[in-house]
């Protein structure tokens, strides 16, 4: 049985190491159909730069132009398409070329992040320790008013997310917690999407910044101000 959004916004209790949520990504066969997807429509983009820059210099020039414009494409491509994000246990454990795994209560700054590109702004959180940093999704939204819309990060996700926070005590990963808390109890209660707090926090950025960076004494004075 799922849980509702009433129970999943009340902190539960610890779970073991080993279970694994998926908190970014999608199941092998959905990659499989993006980076063939993918490959497809680099492919095209690197021959027709090649056979454009072929008609004003020689075979092998349009070769190089291909190459030069479509394996770094390729690359990036792969790297979005194979990145994973998922928490084990209490750890947070990323998957692309190789596997970084950063325990929450290890780390030693977490910060909101808002970030815009093609009229979409995401909210985030960034997780910093001593030799790496990971990047949670929390929420994608685009548009304002009443015709936004907005792709939010499961209830049983946020709720394992925000238990894990709360070890936390170096960056005060309570702050945090109160925040994806809150963002629980607003969908418990069936709140729009403009009284959600993380749409509230995503339009409140800056939009004349590519990336907003909000700290923990920023996002408890945003929570204080919560209803």
């Amino acid at each position: 049985m799922s849980e509702t959004p009433e129970q999943a916004s009340r902190p539960g209790p610890e779970k073991g190491p080993g279970e694994r949520i998926l908190l970014h990504g999608s199941d092998p066969q959905q990659r499989r159909r993006r980076a063939v997807g993918a490959i497809v429509v680099v492919g095209v983009l690197a021959a027709a730069v090649g056979g454009i820059v072929g008609l004003f210099a020689d075979r092998t020039g349009g070769l190089i132009a291909a190459a030069v414009v479509g394996l770094p494409l390729l690359l990036l491509t792969l790297y979005s398409v194979r990145r994973q994000v998922w928490l084990d246990g209490n750890d947070l454990v990323v998957r692309t070329w190789g596997t970084r795994r950063l325990p929450i209560a290890e780390a030693t700054r977490v910060d909101v992040v808002i970030t815009q590109m093609r009229g979409a702004r995401t909210v985030a959180l960034l997780f910093g320790g001593k030799r790496t940093s990971v990047k949670v999704d929390l929420a994608v939204y685009q548009g304002s008013g009443l015709a936004a819309t907005g792709r939010e990060m499961g209830i049983v996700p946020l709720r394992r997310l925000a238990n894990a926070l709360m070890n936390n005590t170096e960056v005060n990963g309570m702050v945090f917690a109160e925040l994806l808390v809150a963002q629980l109890r607003s969908e418990a209660k069936g709140d729009g999407l403009e009284d959600r707090p993380l749409y509230r926090l995503a339009t409140a950025a800056p939009g004349d910044r590519l990336a907003q960076r909000y700290s923990m004494q920023a996002i408890s004075r945003f929570v204080a101000s919560l209803d």
